[in-house]
């Protein structure tokens, strides 16, 4: 039974969160419904971590107060986001089943007592995560309150990898399955280095702790194995509910924040792309992060709407100092999900606990109740979405894509590189917050993608190349685009291997440089970078250099000091009727909006001439146009717009004035695309 909808069967954007009322004494209920009709509340996600009151030992169920929550949700008009409550497992399981526990890197096995699922590659574990599933999916399918499935939650998060008997053992077949011989896959991790050849395929174990490092081809490849592993505990509870129930089905990712699974991998197996995003208190521009996480959960369901499943009303509890949102952050975190791209707005959770972990983790309803600021947010933020029904279904359309490659990250931060200090996160959002504050719109994109729509494609971090998309991108570029690589890219294959020919080859057509040595610098030093004919000082830049040999490249820029002097830091390169730009350092906030500006200019790309501190971007359907202004600022921004200001009613002639914190929602008069829709990449 496939899906019929490709979004759950209700009207408007959808508001809630995570309900748990099984914490909670049986009136309770009917106050929570009473308020979330006050808050405008018409989805809540619930049995996400309750297993044991569902399954009360093997095969045993109680619906009982299931169907009475679903039932009393229905009657008032909210509909269900049915989650299967195989996070966490309940005592009698592991009980049962005491080698279904996790074990760790360093040989500990985990115990019971917190969330995180059971190992992913327990026979057990995968009998007992179907049986729920079918048991849920047999009993709710024709429910009128379920819109839509909710496997699992987080899937990585706390638990990802595992080292336990029955992984090692599943990991050897996937490798089997993966190489086909000894010989092969020999070859691809380089055994004879250190003499780690296999002649037996028992001998091969996971990449427990070991005296020193573990071979990095075997760590990449354990990395793919548990993001296998754990797509398929999914896909199993995924096809178990469709045997019942035609509903969308879905999980929850955690764009930015979590890089244990492939979210492109994933994204092809749900009906809709749903994300948990949460700020890191000690940036002091969440902001920016919030639109990495919101940009990458469009980009990977191809520029579909798509669910923010989670975020806080206010502080988490699990960071090292869990700042509270000030008045207005709120609306302002939620209203910029939608800008690019959400359609549902859902919070963790709905009613703050009293007893657990997560007690002191903000709610909807908060511990200080309904006479609180943060309460009296979420209505408004309820009555604002009411009014913006019409902004459904349109798109994000984006000119810039940044290449963003999880099995890459994975490889690239394991141990013994050429500098600690350089990690794909840093380097990615370095580049991504230069576009930010020059207002551009990004989409993320693999390599290998079709990347023809794109005026420019940025590669901060590729560690990792294969030929195959290397090749793309050179063909990306003779046909007409605009490529920025930063340095420590295109430097092994898909085995972690040194491309023969040495660094950056497989892009040398589009970029015309060869990389001789790395040049990292000291901790605390900095080198200085001129650029080429240019009076306009000396750029800085730190952490990183190398010596850039020129093969039919321009030089831009130079090293006027540090180990790279006299040599090239910047290149530029004609390529068909493309260009391709190779960044050789890590340049600073300054270095960075220079650089921008040049490559721009190739790519005929424009910045949106922005106040500080302040985003726009721009929703398109078939014939409207919305513009979503945020204003990050603590005074009032004024901005040309011509149309209706949505959350007020307001008709604009000319202008529109943000408030400090504020957020405008602007359907545009005359749309400057009509009819453009953004289309997957």
């Amino acid at each position: 039974m496939s899906s019929t909808h490709v979004w759950p069967a209700m009207s408007g954007v959808a508001y809630g969160g995570d309900y748990t009322p099984e914490q909670w004494p049986r009136e309770v209920w009917d106050e929570d419904v009473a308020l979330m009709r006050e808050a405008g509340v018409n989805l809540v996600s619930v049995g996400i971590f309750a297993w044991a009151l569902i399954e009360t030992s093997e095969g045993v169920f109680d619906f009982s107060w299931l169907d009475e929550l679903l039932d009393l949700l229905h009657d008032n008009g909210i509909a269900v986001d049915l989650g299967t409550p195989t996070a966490s497992p309940p005592a009698w399981f592991f009980a049962d089943h005491p080698d279904a526990r996790v074990v760790t890197r360093d040989g500990v096995t985990m115990g019971f007592g917190a969330r995180g699922m059971a190992s992913h590659s327990s026979a057990a574990y995968r009998e007992a995560i179907v049986r729920i599933a079918s048991a849920l999916a047999e009993r709710y399918a024709d429910h009128p309150a379920v819109v839509l499935w909710h496997v699992h939650n987080e899937y990585g998060v706390p638990v990802g990898e595992d080292y336990s008997d029955q992984s090692v053992r599943a990991f050897r077949e996937w490798l089997r399955e993966r190489y086909g011989s000894l010989d092969e896959l020999n070859r691809a991790w380089g055994t004879t280095f250190w003499g780690q050849r296999y002649g037996e395929w028992d001998h091969i174990g996971a990449p427990a702790a070991a005296p020193s490092v573990v071979n990095p081809a075997q760590r990449l490849d354990f990395a793919r194995f548990t993001d296998h592993q754990l797509r398929e505990c999914f896909i199993a509870e995924r096809d178990a509910i469709r045997a019942h129930a035609a509903q969308p089905i879905t999980t929850n990712f955690m764009a930015n924040q979590s890089w244990t699974t492939d979210m492109w991998a994933w994204a092809r197996e749900v009906d809709i792309v749903a994300d948990d995003h949460y700020l890191w208190a000690a940036d002091p521009e969440g902001e920016i992060g919030l639109a990495i996480a919101a940009d990458l959960s469009r980009s990977v369901g191809g520029g579909k709407p798509w669910i923010l499943m989670e975020h806080s009303t206010s502080a988490v509890n699990w960071q090292p100092r869990n700042i509270a949102k000030r008045p207005g952050e709120l609306a302002r975190n939620s209203l910029t999900h939608l800008a690019r791209g959400a359609d549902a707005i859902l919070f963790f959770q709905w009613r703050a606990s009293r007893s657990g972990a997560e007690k002191f983790h903000s709610a909807m309803i908060p511990h200080a109740g309904t006479q609180s600021r943060v309460w009296r947010e979420v209505v408004e933020l309820g009555s604002t979405l009411g009014r913006l029904d019409d902004i459904r279904g349109s798109r994000v359309v984006a000119d810039v894509a940044i290449l963003w490659d999880f099995e890459s990250f994975w490889a690239q931060d394991l141990e013994w590189r050429p500098s600690e200090e350089i990690t794909h996160a840093e380097q990615v959002r370095a580049y991504y917050e230069r576009l930010w504050r020059d207002g551009i719109t990004v989409d993320f994109a693999l390599p290998g993608h079709d990347l023809s729509a794109y005026k420019l494609v940025i590669a901060p971090a590729q560690y990792m190349l294969t030929r195959a998309d290397a090749e793309n991108l050179n063909a990306y570029v003779a046909q007409g685009g605009t490529l920025l690589v930063s340095f420590f890219s295109a430097i092994v294959d898909e085995h972690d291997a040194v491309h023969e020919g040495g660094f950056v080859a497989p892009l040398t057509p589009s970029l015309g440089i060869r990389v001789e040595e790395f040049l990292p610098l000291r901790e605390g030093d900095s080198c200085g970078v001129a650029w080429r004919g240019e009076a306009s000082g000396v750029l800085r830049a730190d952490a990183w250099s190398e010596d850039v040999v020129i093969d039919g490249a321009e030089v831009v820029a130079t090293y006027v000091d540090g180990p790279g002097a006299g040599k090239p830091a910047i290149t530029r390169k004609s390529h068909g009727d493309g260009v391709g730009w190779y960044v050789s350092t890590r340049l600073d906030a300054e270095g960075l909006a220079a650089l921008a500006r040049a490559v721009y200019q190739d790519a005929g790309v424009t910045p949106a001439g922005l106040p500080e501190g302040v985003e726009v971007v721009t929703r398109r359907s078939a014939d409207a146009e919305f513009v979503v202004v945020v204003n990050h600022r603590d005074e009032a921004v004024r901005l040309p717009a011509t149309g209706t200001e949505l959350i007020t009613g307001r008709v604009l002639e000319g202008a529109a004035e943000v408030a400090p914190g504020g957020v405008a929602v602007i359907r545009v008069s005359e749309p400057a695309t009509q009819g453009v829709v953004a289309q997957p990449h």
